[in-house]
Formats: C-alpha cells, sequence, structure tokens
C-alpha cells in the first residue's frame, strides 16, 4: 500500500483525494477520488482493483512479495495477479490531465483481500458509498489475457449469486400417491 501511495502522490494528479475504509474483520478500501474536470461532467466512473498478492500463509514454498531465484528461474509468485491496476488507472488520469482532457469524475478502488474472497468487500463499498459515489461505469482491471501481442478487453465478468429461499407448497407431508398432480412439485417450482 505504502509503495502504490508513493506513486499516485509523484504523479501530482491535481485534485488527488484519498479515502481508507476498513472494517474490524478486515483489511482496508482505498479509494482515490478525482473531481471531474468542470462541473457540466456528470459521470462518474468507478475504476477496481486490488493490491493485495497471491496467499500469504502456510503450504507455499515462495513468498508472495519477494522474488525467489531456483536454478536458472526466478518466481514471484504474487507479481502479475492485478499488480498494474493502480499504476496505469491513474498514470491515464494524469495523461488526460497533462493534455487537459475533459475527464468525468473519476474513482479508484483497491481492496486488500481478493485472494481470500473478499469477504469485507460488500461492507466497505458501504461504508465508501459517499466517497466512491453511484458508478456511471465500471471497470474491473483484474481480468485475463491470452497473449501479449494486443490489447484484451473482457466484456463481463462471471459472477456468483447465493440465495438462500425456501419453497413451500403445503402445510403438512403429503404422499405423492395420494395428492400427485394436485400439489404442486417444488422442485418444478425452484427451476
Amino acid at each position: 500500500m505504502a509503495l502504490v501511495d508513493d506513486y499516485i502522490n509523484k504523479l501530482e494528479i491535481q485534485g488527488l483525494k484519498k479515502h481508507i475504509f476498513t472494517t474490524e474483520q478486515g483489511l482496508p478500501l482505498i479509494c482515490y477520488v478525482v473531481e471531474a474536470s468542470s462541473p457540466e461532467i456528470k459521470s462518474n466512473v468507478m475504476l477496481y482493483g486490488h493490491l493485495d498478492k497471491q496467499p500469504y500463509g502456510e503450504g507455499w514454498d515462495t513468498s508472495p512479495t519477494d522474488p525467489v531465484i531456483k536454478g536458472d528461474l526466478m518466481y514471484g509468485r504474487g507479481s502479475s495477479d492485478d499488480g498494474y491496476s493502480s499504476f496505469t488507472c491513474m498514470l491515464a488520469v494524469k495523461a488526460g490531465q497533462m493534455q487537459q482532457v475533459p475527464m468525468p469524475r473519476i474513482c479508484l478502488v483497491l481492496e486488500t483481500e481478493e485472494e481470500s474472497g473478499s469477504p469485507s468487500l460488500i461492507p466497505l463499498l458501504l461504508q465508501a458509498k459517499e466517497a466512491t459515489g453511484v458508478p456511471d461505469f465500471l471497470f474491473c482491471m483484474d481480468s485475463g489475457c491470452i497473449d501479449y501481442e494486443q490489447l484484451w478487453m473482457t466484456s463481463s465478468l462471471r459472477g456468483v449469486a447465493a440465495v438462500d429461499f425456501e419453497v413451500k407448497v403445503g402445510k403438512a407431508g403429503y404422499h405423492s400417491g395420494e395428492v400427485g398432480g394436485i400439489v404442486p412439485e417444488t422442485f418444478r417450482i425452484v427451476r
């Protein structure tokens, strides 16, 4: 976090504000906000990235943050996973400002627990809603590419929706031989 913050501050981006949000059980969420270049521009762009690296803990033979040389190879387990997002996003903002391009409000959101499933992300985003605002556009800076010869874009990301629900069709248990066809099948209702 200190490395990223130091780099972003050295860019001297006009109007940059940093907000840090934490929960008792989780790691922080950092928001870098740059207001729109003029009041007429109403768009709010959220850029998402994460600062964490491949998981810390038992069971790994290399560090997620310290490179290790084994034979002729160097291993840097956390070196490629989304490490670019904070740098490229803020460089793009700086380049836009240097060229005096009209720019929307930009909010770079960096979380710090993505590799462990982000259990605090929703509570942190709720805490940060004044800083983030309601985004008109969201760019997730954490996707894959097939090669390094061209720019790749992911137009949608798969997600998981976890829902607990209950379907009731009667007040007691019924034998299928007695009520089959009369009482609807709960599995069919779910489908």
